[in-house]
C-alpha cells in the first residue's frame, strides 16, 4: 500500500511539473501577441536566426556540464544520458519560469531519486550546480566590468557610476573561492549545513563551464540584434551580464521586464526601441520558449513511460 502511494505521489508530482510547463508556455504567448512574434522573427535574417538556434543548442549542451561535474564532486556516477535528460529539462524550466530552487531543483529530485540517488546526494548536486551558475557570472562579469566598465543608467539608482566596483567585488569572490579550494581541506559548517570546497581542478572547470554558458547565452541575443547597431560583442556582453544579473536577482520568471528595461536603457541611443524589443522577443522565443517546449514534451513522454512501467510493476505484486 505504501509503495502504491509513493508511486501515485511521484506520478502526481511529475504531472504537476508538466502542467506548470504548459502554464509557462501559455503565459509566454499571453505576454506577446502571436503576430508580433511572427513579425519579429520574419524581420530577422534567416542566417542570424540559424546562428541563434545553434548557439542555443550549444549553450544547453554546455549546461549539462553542471550536473556531470556535480556528480564528480560528490564521487557518484550515473549514466550520461540520464544526466543530460535531467539537466536539459531542469535548465529549460528554471531558465524560463524562474524560481530555480522550486523548478529546476524539483525536477532534478524527481528524476535522480527515481534512479536511486539519495536525497542528500541530490541536494549536493543541486547546490553545486546553482553555485557554479553564479561562479561563471562573477568571473566573466568581473573581468569585463573591470577592464571595460560601462556606465550604469541613473534610473537604476545604484550607488556606483560605472560597473567597475561591482567587477572588483565579483573577482574578489571568485579569487576567494579559488584560494579556499587550494587551502581549505576541512568542511565548513554554514547554517548547520556542511560545505566542502572542491579541489582546485574542479573549481577551474566550474568557472570554465559556467563562463562559457554565459558567453553563449549573450551570443544568442547578439546574433538577433538589429544589424545596424554598431556594438562589439564584448561591449554587448557587459551590457547583457548587467541586465541578466538584475533579472536573476529579481527572481521574476526569466527576468521578464527587468532584463528588457536595462537593455533598452543602454541601447536606446543606438537603435529604435521597437527594433530592440523585436530582437529580445526573438531571443526569448529561441533561448527560452523553444527549449521549454522540447523539455515539456520530453517530460510528458517520460511520465507516460514511467507510469506505464509502474502500473506493470503494481500488477505483478
Amino acid at each position: 500500500m505504501l509503495k502504491k502511494l509513493q508511486i501515485n505521489f511521484s506520478t502526481l508530482f511529475g504531472l504537476s511539473l508538466l502542467v506548470l510547463s504548459l502554464w509557462a508556455i501559455a503565459n509566454e504567448l499571453h505576454e506577446y501577441n502571436y503576430r508580433d512574434i511572427l513579425n519579429s522573427l520574419a524581420a530577422i535574417p534567416k542566417s542570424r536566426l540559424s546562428w541563434a538556434i545553434w548557439l542555443t543548442i550549444l549553450g544547453y549542451l554546455v549546461m549539462i556540464g553542471y550536473d556531470i561535474l556535480g556528480f564528480s564532486y560528490i564521487n557518484r556516477s550515473l549514466s550520461w544520458n540520464k544526466i543530460a535528460l535531467t539537466s536539459f529539462i531542469s535548465s529549460a524550466f528554471s531558465n524560463t519560469i524562474g524560481f530555480a530552487l522550486l523548478t529546476g531543483s524539483a525536477i532534478r529530485y524527481r528524476f535522480y531519486s527515481s534512479w536511486g540517488m539519495s536525497a542528500v546526494a541530490i541536494a549536493q548536486v543541486i547546490a553545486f550546480a546553482n553555485f557554479t551558475f553564479w561562479l561563471g557570472m562573477f568571473a566573466v562579469a568581473g573581468c569585463l566590468f573591470l577592464i571595460n566598465p560601462l556606465k550604469i543608467p541613473t534610473q537604476l539608482h545604484l550607488p556606483f557610476v560605472t560597473v567597475r566596483p561591482i567587477g572588483v567585488i565579483f573577482l574578489l569572490l571568485v579569487a576567494g573561492y579559488l584560494v579556499g579550494s587550494i587551502f581549505v581541506k576541512q568542511p565548513l559548517i554554514i547554517r548547520e549545513q556542511e560545505f566542502r570546497f572542491p579541489d582546485f581542478k574542479i573549481s577551474l572547470i566550474q568557472i570554465a563551464i559556467s563562463s562559457l554558458d554565459w558567453i553563449l547565452a549573450a551570443a544568442v541575443l547578439y546574433a538577433v540584434l538589429p544589424s545596424n547597431i554598431s556594438l562589439s560583442y564584448l561591449d554587448f556582453l557587459g551590457i547583457y551580464l548587467l541586465a541578466m544579473f538584475a533579472g536573476v536577482v529579481s527572481n521574476v520568471p526569466g527576468g521578464l521586464g527587468v532584463f528588457e528595461t536595462i537593455i533598452l536603457l543602454i541601447l536606446s541611443s543606438k537603435a529604435s526601441a521597437a527594433a530592440i524589443l523585436g530582437s529580445m522577443l526573438a531571443y526569448r522565443g529561441v533561448y527560452y520558449f523553444l527549449p521549454l517546449l522540447v523539455a515539456s514534451g520530453l517530460l510528458g513522454l517520460y511520465e507516460i513511460i514511467f507510469r506505464t512501467r509502474n502500473l506493470k510493476n503494481i500488477n505483478k505484486l
